[in-house]
């Protein structure tokens, strides 16, 4: 039985080792399926040679995410969307790596080192809380916040992130477009490496984005990729406050 479809030729050099024979998809999709589609094992598996790259890229992380999110997975492919072929691996980190904030990079002065996280749950009714109200009838899943607390005169912080369905075809993208929005001019997606807008700049986020973060007014800051990828990063109030503002 032929368990990947899709055969991938090595691309590499000839004095590749692997052109002497390598294993073959099916049991390479056997050996990492017995290992629940390991992350850290993907990732050093793909630095072996452009032939295993290219299957992890377009085989391993492919079925990484299907079993990390396959309701978020389903939704995002849903309609004929397509937004995740090709970028399997930038989503997988994604679901997996809290980018943090380098200092002097897209949040300023911030700095929270990046760090891989266990688990993290991702929901498309938080996201309608960042989508400006023109866009709402975007998709767009948002994580809950990854939390660094006590960060000197920063206080609390809770780093974000996620991924829009069908970005390519989306109000949010149009709506960027029309005001010319500029993208930023030195840092780009820490997940695709694309080009990234910054959505408070364009004053785009809605209050409904503090409140659903339980972050300050206007301290939520987030950015856009072409790829529909989403980072971002709001000041969290005192547990007890947080509270009240989720009754109100």
């Amino acid at each position: 039985m032929v368990l990947v479809f899709k055969q991938h030729r090595c691309t590499h050099s000839a004095s590749c080792v692997c052109i002497k024979g390598h294993l073959s998809e099916d049991a390479l999709y056997l050996v990492f399926r017995h290992m629940n589609w390991n992350p850290r094992l993907i990732a050093i598996l793909s630095c072996v040679c452009k032939w295993f790259d290219e299957v992890a890229k377009q085989v391993l992380w492919k079925e990484f995410c299907n079993a990390r999110a396959p309701k978020m997975m389903l939704d995002l492919h849903s309609g004929g969307s397509h937004i995740v072929d090709g970028n399997w691996k930038a989503l997988g980190k994604l679901l997996i790596y809290c980018n943090g904030c380098p200092k002097g990079g897209l949040f300023n002065n911030i700095h929270v080192p990046g760090h891989f996280v266990f688990r993290t749950r991702f929901s498309r009714t938080a996201g309608r809380s960042f989508l400006p109200l023109p866009c709402k009838s975007d998709v767009l899943y948002v994580s809950d916040p990854c939390e660094h607390l006590d960060q000197g005169d920063e206080g609390d912080l809770g780093f974000f992130r996620g991924i829009f369905k069908s970005f390519a075809t989306s109000r949010v993208k149009k709506m960027l477009i029309e005001k010319q929005a500029k993208f930023h001019p030195t840092e780009s997606c820490p997940y695709c490496k694309a080009k990234l807008w910054n959505m408070f700049q364009e004053n785009m986020i809605q209050g409904s984005a503090s409140a659903r973060l339980g972050a300050y007014d206007d301290s939520v800051e987030y950015f856009v990729c072409l790829n529909g990828h989403v980072i971002g990063l709001g000041t969290l109030l005192p547990l007890s406050d947080s509270e009240e503002a989720a009754d109100e």
